[in-house]
């Protein structure tokens, strides 16, 4: 369950014994039985590397070396801020395995405790902040919002399963040791001596005694007026981030019976909240930082605040500086000498949600909305990283030779020259006349699906002058648009698939349509065959051989809505909102067939193929690289005789049973790969006979989680995903 993790674990071989199964048996590809969710679970598709960052919901500080710890998106940032009005990326090395939602950080140790959504509480040693290391992880049962850290265990707030009590003794090993189940969504959690303190939403302020980690329970609670979403305790009292409520103080003197003192609404809607001094300071979300005069609990009063750029979500502070997590708008610092007056000093601007994704050589290209395009070096796909940026806002890209074109939302089309690609720099723009969603290119011509302006057609000859040349109309709403031959191919909303003629650019009109079922939100075009992407309603192959007649030849129901569609050689990728990315087998366009998936961070939005690589524009969680783990093998659907059936999945205890079925004495080699794509352990069976073989695997030592067999001879192989429960 780890595809994050940097363990690496030492290959070595294994001689098995063997025994005959004498019966015959006939059985199907990846025969198993499924559990249920498993956080990153996935089929025939493994996960290569990413560049996952994206909006900053989480904050932490190290005021000894002016270090700031900037959740972004599915990693973080670690920032050198001596200077807080120029702030210095000093690391990008942290990937977490799901979104950066709380952080925590322990002076002592110098560790980063980080509350990772779905994927729960994950340790990582930062005493060298250019080369930080992932020492351990826990996948708490719920979705980890926050987390506090006291002596040997970090309490996490994981929000429907309450408060989650984990032994971080040894931090290569963590494990759970108590709980207690709050009432409502556990959201933030802060420790005081002998008691947690929960922001559970819509019941409040909930405290727990921690005495006995082991055995957790509450002694007391004050069901605050709003969504309690962040606590923080100084002295006798709790000071909660109550959501439309602004800051209730709580008197918590007696844990038993806490009472509210005092409280102050907020502008906007109070999300976290720090105390220092005499001042609460508030993230109010749309109304920035909040400062809140405390002095008095009993009347706790604003004296101050900062409208932020974005959307103020997490704040700490030390000294005079206040560090918000702005959502979209990254790190700003706020400069708090003077509370009535507050200022930013600085900030660093995160990426935001990735919309769009291209590919072109050795570069991946990011739609990243009003953060602008970032260039990423795939190169090394297993360690992508950023080499430039432009910050032309941007909701798709496309790129041909030097150049990447951008559909640029109200802007229209923008021309950026990426010949420098550390350097991307604007070369023209111009304007269409509706709301630019997507963009292609052929030739010396950008096809921009222009929103309710239907199909836009710009000469992009001269990239620095590109002009209007034509448009169509489109009664719907354009939201994507592929080019083959003479024809565009538009996804037209609530109108479905629009089949453009274009072989005078300056004249494009409709020659034929195909109103699909539900919403046409992506196309992509094969072939004799356009697939559209159709929101709820799947996958739809229209056949466009008669570009004037088109008609659906075949479908496939996707298990959530299907955003986008890209299509290379017999697959379809599926961008599923919700569902992650999806492998369909299309060599049959009648009978479309899911063959591979895999449970994406975030949520889907733009998919890019390129050699045997699948780019994923992963909205909040930047650029995901992942691998058809089918390609290579023989794509009929005819295949039987396959050498290897699980006996068991999951797996619980300390060995795979698989039955092997052989045609001749030969070498086998069996790999188990995680989800990295690292082997972790070879089996080289041979001296076995031909005929049927019930063989043990030892997994003993590994840990849980989804894994990949790979099993190969000198003219076969075959990938099985295996689960490990331990």
């Amino acid at each position: 369950m780890n595809r994050f993790s940097v363990i690496l674990m030492l290959c070595f071989f294994l001689v098995l014994s063997a025994m005959d199964y004498p019966k015959p048996f006939v059985e199907p590809l990846n025969h198993y039985e499924e559990t249920g969710s498993i956080k990153g679970d996935s089929l025939n598709v493994r996960f290569v590397g990413n560049w996952p960052f994206g909006p900053s919901y989480a904050i932490a500080y190290d005021s000894v070396r002016s270090l700031a710890f900037c959740g972004s998106g599915g990693g973080l940032y670690i920032l050198n801020v001596s200077d807080p009005s120029s702030p210095v990326k000093v690391s990008e090395r942290i990937h977490t395995r799901d979104i950066v939602i709380g952080l925590f950080y322990d002076y002592s140790s110098e560790r980063l405790y980080i509350a990772d959504y779905d994927a729960g509480l994950e340790i990582w040693d930062v005493s060298i902040p250019s080369s930080p290391v992932k020492l351990g992880s826990y996948d708490t049962p719920g979705y980890a919002y926050d987390v506090a850290v006291s002596g040997s265990y970090a309490y996490v707030a994981d929000y429907i399963s309450g408060l989650r009590v984990i032994d971080i003794s040894d931090p290569s090993n963590p494990s759970e040791i108590g709980s207690y189940d709050t009432p409502d969504y556990a959201y933030d959690v802060e420790v005081a001596g002998s008691y947690a303190y929960v922001a559970d939403v819509d019941s409040g302020l909930r405290i727990i005694d921690i005495s006995d980690p082991s055995n957790p329970s509450e002694v007391g609670f004050y069901d605050t007026p709003g969504y309690a979403s962040g606590v923080a305790v100084a002295g006798s009292y709790a000071y909660v981030a109550d959501w439309d409520s602004g800051l209730c103080v709580i008197d918590v003197s007696d844990p038993s019976n806490p009472s509210q003192t005092g409280s102050c609404d907020t502008p906007g809607y109070a999300m976290d909240v720090v105390v220092s001094g005499s001042y609460a300071y508030v993230a109010d979300v749309d109304s920035g930082l909040c400062i809140i005069d405390v002095s008095n609990p009993s009347n706790p009063s604003e004296v101050g605040y900062y409208d932020t750029p974005g959307f103020a979500v997490g704040v700490v502070v030390s000294g005079t500086y206040a560090y918000v997590a702005d959502d979209y708008s990254g790190l700003r610092i706020i400069d708090i000498s003077t509370p009535s007056t507050p200022s930013e000093a600085g900030s660093y601007l995160t990426p935001g949600y990735a919309l769009g994704v291209a590919v072109s050589g050795s570069y991946a290209y990011i739609a990243d909305g009003f953060n602008g395009l970032f260039v990423i070096d795939v190169s090394n796909p297993s360690n992508p990283a950023e080499v430039g940026n432009s910050k032309t806002p941007c909701v798709d890209v496309a790129v041909a030779g030097l150049y990447a074109y951008v559909a640029d939302g109200d802007s229209g089309l923008c021309v950026i020259d990426v010949s420098n690609p550390s350097n991307p720099a604007q070369a023209g723009s111009c304007d269409t006349p509706g709301y630019a969603e997507d963009v292609a290119v052929s030739g010396s011509y950008a096809y921009v699906a222009d929103g309710d302006s239907g199909l836009c057609v710009i000469d992009v000859s001269d990239p620095s002058n590109p002009a209007q040349a034509g448009s169509c109309d489109a009664p719907g709403y354009a939201e994507d648009v592929a080019v083959s031959g003479s024809y565009a191919y538009v996804a037209d909303g609530d109108s479905g698939l629009r089949v453009i003629d274009i072989s005078d650019p300056s004249n494009p009109y409709e020659v034929g349509f195909y109103d699909t079922p539900d919403y046409a939100s992506g196309v992509a075009v094969s072939g004799n065959y356009a697939y559209v992407a159709d929101w709820d309603s799947g996958l739809c192959v229209i056949d466009v051989s008669n570009p004037s007649n088109p008609v659906k030849v075949g479908s496939y129901d996707t298990p959530y809505w299907a955003s986008d569609v890209s299509v290379s050689g017999t697959y379809a990728y599926i961008a599923g909102s919700f569902a992650g990315l999806l492998v369909i087998d299309i060599s049959d366009p009648s009978n479309p067939v899911e063959v591979g998936y895999y449970d994406t961070p975030y949520r889907p939005q733009d998919i890019a193929v390129g050699d045997s690589f699948v780019y994923v524009a992963d909205f909040g969680a930047g650029l995901q690289i992942y691998e058809n783990l089918l390609l290579g093998i023989d794509d009929s659907r005819d295949q039987i005789a396959l050498p290897i059936r699980l006996l068991q999945n999951p797996v619980a205890g300390d060995y795979i049973e698989i039955e092997l079925s052989l045609k001749q004495q030969d070498m086998y080699e069996i790999g188990l790969y995680n989800l990295l794509g690292q082997e972790v352990k070879t089996f080289s069976i041979s001296g076995l006979s031909a005929g049927r073989h019930r063989i043990r695997l030892e997994t003993k030592g590994l840990a849980g989680g989804v894994y990949f067999l790979r099993a190969a001879d000198k003219k076969t192989q075959q990938y099985i995903k295996v689960t490990i429960m331990k």
